[in-house]
């Protein structure tokens, strides 16, 4: 029996859903009982009446299933690390605020924004100073919402988000430790950002106009704001792929978004934005070896944590969750 036909075995046997990650390999997505985005996958997780869950994404995704549910049992192949997420810990975040003190900017006077591609501790840690999270999607929003209470936004960790985000509501950002007039932003950005979507340039889309002159050009906010301000569009995952669905099938489109996603969006008149494959390495950690691995683990039922299960500290759920709940109440 292949390994495919013995996943599907066990996962008809346990109590068991498993959830992928747009950005999983083929193999693995395929076999997913739920797939989305990070924040989209974290909600239908709870929905779910099954007392396992396994998930195949990177780390703080299986984290915020973990504090929106925190009676199940969260359980993943691999735990691969967003580069992004490990960007910032709490420690790195109480030394930006200390910067801003010591440049007359109080604690008081700030309102923190968490992207959703951050660790449990953070999204805690920004729940407990009265922020809120955000995802792609729904930043513009929060944001939004945030600047009401009269505060400076303290976004954290992608800097191009923020600024991203800041140039369309026509807003002053600044990144710490660029430089910048950091007194005189209302966005202030933590210098993170993500790997694959630094892949993107100008110049790949200036190939592309030359290669096709009608053909569109469309990115993720996570993307350089120079490759946004030039793109004709720029959404968040799940805009991207309602955007690419939508387009007549001899439209041509260019896509700056990560390779799995864009590859099995469409066959025809649809390009990678790169000369060079961005492929996430950390979300491409999780194999089918490593998934029947997992359910042959759920398989014992037991009662003490297994290796690779999530757990969260009570306080940190506890904080965590407020963050997340602001975000779903705006």
């Amino acid at each position: 029996m292949d390994l495919k036909k013995k996943i599907l075995k066990l996962k008809e046997k346990l109590d068991v859903t498993i959830v992928a990650h747009f950005y999983q390999r083929d193999e693995v997505f395929e076999l997913a009982d739920i797939t989305g985005d990070s924040l989209e996958l974290a909600k239908k997780a709870m929905e779910t009446p099954s007392k396992y869950i396994l998930f195949c994404g990177v780390g703080f995704m299986g984290e915020s299933v973990k504090v929106l549910s925190p009676q199940k049992r969260v359980l993943m192949p691999k735990i691969a690390c967003c580069a992004m997420a490990r960007m910032i810990d709490v420690d790195y975040f109480d030394e930006c605020l200390q910067k801003l003190n010591d440049i007359g900017i109080k604690n008081e006077d700030l309102l923190p924004i968490t992207y959703i591609n951050s660790s449990a501790a953070v999204k805690a840690r920004v729940g407990e100073m009265g922020g809120m999270v955000c995802t792609s999607s729904n930043a513009y929003k929060i944001i939004e919402k945030g600047l009401k209470s009269g505060k400076k936004i303290f976004f954290v960790p992608d800097r191009c988000l923020g600024q991203n985000f800041a140039k369309s509501l026509h807003l002053k950002s600044s990144v710490i430790g660029d430089g910048s007039n950091i007194n005189e932003a209302d966005i202030i950005c933590y210098n993170g950002f993500c790997s694959v979507h630094q892949l993107f340039s100008v110049e790949d889309i200036e190939f592309y106009r030359n290669k096709y002159p009608d053909i569109l050009i469309a990115v993720h906010p996570e993307c350089d704001p120079k490759v946004c301000d030039a793109a004709d569009f720029v959404g968040s995952t799940s805009q991207l792929i309602t955007f690419i669905k939508e387009l007549p099938k001899e439209q041509k489109v260019a896509v700056g978004t990560e390779y799995n996603m864009v590859n099995r969006l469409r066959k025809k008149n649809t390009f990678i934005l790169s000369s060079t494959k961005p492929e996430c390495p950390t979300m491409n950690e999780t194999t089918l070896e490593d998934v029947y691995k997992t359910l042959l683990e759920i398989e014992k039922e037991q009662e003490a944590p297994y290796a690779n299960e999530i757990l969260v500290d009570e306080d940190v759920v506890k904080w965590a969750k407020v963050a997340l709940e602001r975000m779903f109440e705006v």
